[in-house]
């Protein structure tokens, strides 16, 4: 194995077992995010972060921000596309842009990823709840939308999967002491 990647293994749909090779650069977008994640939960939102890349250069970043903007679309995603989206002065993304985000998407973010035309995604942890990447259903697989995303999975579950089980852990001990 090159010292600039790392293995993964993952299931995919239909129970096929394939293997992904992260590049390092996948490993350090995915890193920004899991900050953006942190982010987000020091303002008290539940800690998914989210980054758009395009050649190398970050485009658009956010965490979910649904409390402090009062507005249930502000998920990380949203919020990550329309920086990008404002940055660039256009309501469509270029060609070979990633969206690296922490948490797998749900049925809106899935919906304005396609519109957006983002060409790739990477999520670290599953959403068993949720999540429309495969979870509960696979909505980029479906055939009638006019754009399809690649998507990856898995990178960094861990540690994703971990800062939302801490936040969590917190907010039940918060509010079990608010109950005393």
């Amino acid at each position: 194995m090159k010292p600039s990647q790392f293995f993964n293994h993952h299931p995919v749909i239909e129970d096929i077992q394939t293997s992904i090779f992260w590049s390092t650069e996948d490993v350090k977008w995915m890193q920004e995010a899991l900050k953006l994640a942190k982010q987000g939960a020091e303002h008290g939102e539940v800690p998914v972060g989210a980054i758009l890349v395009h050649g190398q250069q970050v485009i658009g970043q956010g965490f979910n921000e649904p409390i402090g903007r009062h507005d249930a679309t502000a998920h990380a995603e949203i919020i990550a596309l329309r920086d990008a989206c404002t940055r660039l002065n256009n309501y469509r993304l270029p060609l070979q842009t990633t969206l690296y985000v922490t948490l797998e998407p749900c049925t809106m973010c899935v919906g304005a990823l396609i519109h957006a035309r983002v060409e790739r995604l990477v999520y670290a942890a599953s959403e068993p709840r949720a999540g429309m990447v495969g979870s509960q259903m696979n909505l980029p697989m479906q055939p009638f939308y006019n754009h399809s995303i690649q998507v990856n999975r898995g990178l960094c579950s861990e540690h994703s999967s971990q800062i939302l089980k801490s936040f969590f852990r917190e907010r039940r001990k918060l509010a079990k002491m608010k109950s005393k």
